[in-house]
């Protein structure tokens, strides 16, 4: 008999202890290829979305840290902290064209929805957005200008009304599908952002072009010079924000790897309770000839082949949960950005070759010890084992 046939003969000799061993690295497997999914889905919504913001500078208030960041981005609410007196002092910055903005939020149908006050036709010319049904609303008028998301949620076309905090307004057009976190928001005039909301004309953030973007630098110092406000620029705030990402992604990682390494404890114990009761068949097959080398060798492919299938059923049944677990595991503050996007659920062939490699790997270091024991064990006490 082979070696080939003789691991497959053992491997699936008892198959109970085959499918609870296999179960361990599998669902470690599964996690860790969510985890990439998840990681991966963000920093391409992440990218996506400070893309879109179309700004070289944001402006916020002094002293927010990555996690107010990370809500310019996905569109939460903010608080109105830049007093109208500053955005003054900002506007009157030469070379530079401001956008601010004042996110709110409210509620339809009892189901809160995230809504913004924005200046119309710059917000619309500046993000390159296209109005697919309706037109653009006017500034000073109660209307909303709906993400295509939110709209097809609630059922609205242009010429429904819809209540914010009590004030009636009307849809005035639909964003065309923009694959960001604007499909989910309501946008409103922000001077009427200011009447309903009582925000006394302060805003949240601004947004900044720079009319010349090799001056970028010296339009920052400029602004924060102007006013007391903190001026970030688009690759400091994306940097800022993929930090944080990366700071909970490496968590869930070795979270992961954690279940990886307990599956290991299994194929140790698997593989010992196997060296126990194949004494006799060790025995045998050292007294016709076989050696050490190979009694470890078999053994440990053995426990190479949990890793090699657990890795590929892991890397199938994790391809599956990532479109059915991210969503929900991305339904918060730092992960919201994948909420209104389709998250990558297959990871590059690179990464996953990796994957299987490492289960491979840590399947088989698992199995050293087991196959070392096996191999020392002499044809006269594995024969004579009853």
């Amino acid at each position: 008999m082979n070696d080939f046939r003789l691991i497959m003969r053992n491997l699936f000799g008892s198959r109970s202890r085959f499918a609870l061993t296999l179960v361990g690295i599998t669902l470690g497997i599964t996690a860790l290829v969510v985890m990439i999914s998840l990681g991966t889905g963000l920093r391409t919504q992440i990218d996506k979305q400070a893309s879109d913001l179309g700004a070289n500078l944001v402006v916020t208030p002094k002293g927010w840290c990555a996690y107010e960041q990370v809500k310019v981005l996905s569109g939460n609410q903010l608080p109105d902290a830049i007093p109208p007196e500053e955005l003054v002092k900002i506007e009157a910055v030469e070379g530079i064209e401001t956008l601010p903005y004042l996110t709110v939020g409210s509620a339809i149908e009892n189901e809160p929805v995230p809504v913004t006050g924005i200046l119309m036709a710059d917000t619309v010319e500046m993000k390159r957005w296209s109005v697919e049904k309706g037109d653009v609303p006017t500034d000073g008028t109660p209307t909303i200008l709906a993400g295509s998301s939110i709209a097809e949620s609630f059922d609205l076309a242009p010429g429904d009304p819809v209540t914010l905090r009590g004030v009636e307004f009307t849809v005035a057009g639909l964003i065309a599908e923009t694959g960001t976190r604007d499909d989910a928001v309501l946008f409103i005039p922000l001077d009427v952002a200011h009447e309903v909301y009582e925000t006394d004309g302060r805003v949240s953030f601004v947004a900044i072009k720079v009319d010349d973007v090799s001056k970028v630098d010296l339009a920052a110092q400029r602004i924060s010079d102007a006013a007391n406000v903190a001026v970030v620029s688009d690759k400091q705030l994306l940097a800022s924000v993929l930090s944080v990402v990366d700071s909970v992604g490496t968590t869930l990682r070795i979270i992961a790897a954690v279940a990886i390494l307990t599956a290991a404890f299994g194929i140790v114990n698997t593989m010992l309770m196997a060296t126990f009761e194949r004494r006799r068949d060790i025995g045998i097959l050292k007294s016709i000839g076989s050696s050490n080398a190979r009694i470890f060798r078999l053994f440990l492919f053995e426990a190479g082949a949990y890793g090699f299938i657990g890795g590929v059923v892991g890397l199938i049944v994790g391809v599956i949960a990532s479109r059915l677990i991210t969503p929900y595991i991305a339904s918060n503050e730092f992960t919201a950005f994948v909420g209104s996007a389709t998250v990558d659920a297959i990871p590059p062939f690179s990464q996953m070759g990796l994957i299987l490699l490492g289960s491979v790997v840590v399947a088989a270091v698992a199995g050293v010890y087991p196959a070392m024991r096996a191999a020392r064990l002499t044809p006269v006490e594995a024969i004579s084992y009853e």
